[in-house]
This record gives C-alpha cells, structure tokens and sequence, in this order.
C-alpha cells in the first residue's frame, strides 16, 4: 500500500511504526507530510520515509491518505490540501471530534473513513472504532481493516453516532482506568502501604486481572462474585462502592464524554 501521513505527531508515529513492523507497507511507500521541522527530520531518520512541508505532495504519492493532525489545525489543513484528491484514493481520519459530514466538505471529497483510536493503539494495543462514507468501496474498506488493525483490535461501525459513544467509552476510557488506578494507590498508601509497594500492587493487579478475564471468558459479574465471599474483606468494599453510587457515576460520565463529543462534532 502506498500510504501517506498528513501530521506526524505521537499517534501518526504510533500508526507509521505500526505499518511497518506489522508489514502493511514498507518505508519506500510512505510518505509523512510534517510542518514541525525537528519532528519531520526525526521521522525520515528514524522510519527513512519521504518527507515534506507540503501535504498536497504526500497526496500525490499515495493511493490512502491518513489525516492525523490536531483538530484545531484542520481549517488550515483545508486550505492546502481540499480538492487535492482523485478518484479512488481513500482518506482515513483520526481527528477526534471532526466528523465525516465536515470532512467531506473540507477536502472536497467523497471516500472518508473516520476512525477513533485510543492511547494503547502507540503500543500496539490500542482499540480503534471507525465508519465508513457510502463511497469507500469493499477494497478500502478492507484496507482501512488492515491500516487500523495494526494499532491493536478494530471494530467498524455503519452509523457515526456510534464513534461518539467509543469516544465516550474506549476513547477517553484509558482516562478512567488511570484515574481508578491513582486513587487506588493513594488509598493504598494512606492505610501505610509505601508508594513503590503500591504502585506494582496496582499496575499487576491491572494487567493480571484482565489477563485473567480473557483466560475465563466468564461474565465479568460472575468472576467478580468468585472473588467475593460472603462477608469477607472484598464484600466490605464493594458495600462502599454499592453505597456511593460507583456504577451511576461511571454511567453518568460516559453520559457527560457522549455528549461532549457530539457538541465537539456539530
């Protein structure tokens, strides 16, 4: 595939790492157009990618075009680049908030897919929810699989409203994961446990967790009531996390993420 990057920063590293060391193109077909000079000079060194200053030379290289460019520099994006597009090239967006009816008017042009990764996608790990315009054929869309797939799992979606609720979820949820383990570590240390304890207590306790869950493939409320015996310590506590309302308020801010992001998207 012959792929360019419009914007370069830390997801667009993560994604080009990721084309590379999964094999979905090789350096010689990739292009990366950076205005950021150091960030530019670093890319072609590190991946010996083409770079430039211009996105509308990216474009003409490559047959998928991915726009990963902060939201508040898309208007100039715009400028350069809308209208600069041919038949049967495809555009993959990972502009948070920026929806495809936006992108369409934008670049003056038709075959958008949007997608809406999460941080883990810079490790490999990442969960990535996307849609497609009516005019991505089944080769885009099949290509679009293969390009997000490389960051982690993939999910594709028929309606955009669906992206606005993964924002709410899987996008912003590593938010809330981190926010979880802080408190818990702080709580931990409160009751005399050292920080350093605390910590690799909490990060195993994580990843160990999850890794059990997989290995189960029971329901996560069937494993929870394995862990807790009648009476015992984890009973104690899930009675405070029962008692403060812990599932409302985690309904009440995915409810809060949603709808900001369909005020962000118009």
């Amino acid at each position: 595939m012959k792929i360019a990057l419009i914007g370069c920063g830390n997801m667009g590293q993560a994604i080009l790492s990721a084309i590379i060391s999964k094999g979905v193109s090789i350096a010689e077909h990739l292009s990366v157009a950076e205005v950021n000079q150091a960030c530019r000079e670093m890319t072609a060194e590190k991946f010996g990618v083409f770079t430039t200053d211009n996105g509308v030379d990216a474009i003409r290289r490559s047959d998928i075009i991915i726009l990963a460019i902060k939201p508040q520099n898309l208007d100039e994006a715009f400028k350069q680049i809308g209208g600069k597009f041919s038949q049967g090239q495809l555009v993959i967006s990972i502009i948070a908030g920026k929806c495809l009816g936006t992108l369409k008017d934008g670049l003056k042009y038709d075959a958008i897919v949007r997608a809406m990764p999460n941080t883990p996608a810079q490790i490999g790990y990442g969960m990535t929810v996307w849609t497609a315009t009516e005019a991505v054929d089944g080769q885009q869309m099949a290509q679009s699989r293969t390009i997000l797939g490389a960051m982690g799992k993939e999910i594709y979606v028929s309606d955009e409203d669906s992206i606005d609720m993964a924002t709410a979820v899987s996008g912003s949820g590593p938010a809330y994961v981190f926010l979880f383990m802080e408190s818990l570590i702080q709580a931990a240390e409160r009751i005399g446990l050292p920080h350093d304890k605390a910590y690799e207590m909490v990060m195993q306790l994580m990843s160990g967790s999850i890794r059990y869950a997989h290995s189960l493939d029971k329901p996560l409320d069937r494993l929870r009531e394995m862990v807790t015996s009648p009476g015992g310590t984890t009973a104690a506590a899930l009675g405070v996390f029962a008692n403060g309302n812990l599932a409302g308020l985690v309904e009440e801010a995915v409810t809060a993420a949603y709808k900001r992001a369909k005020e962000l998207g118009g």
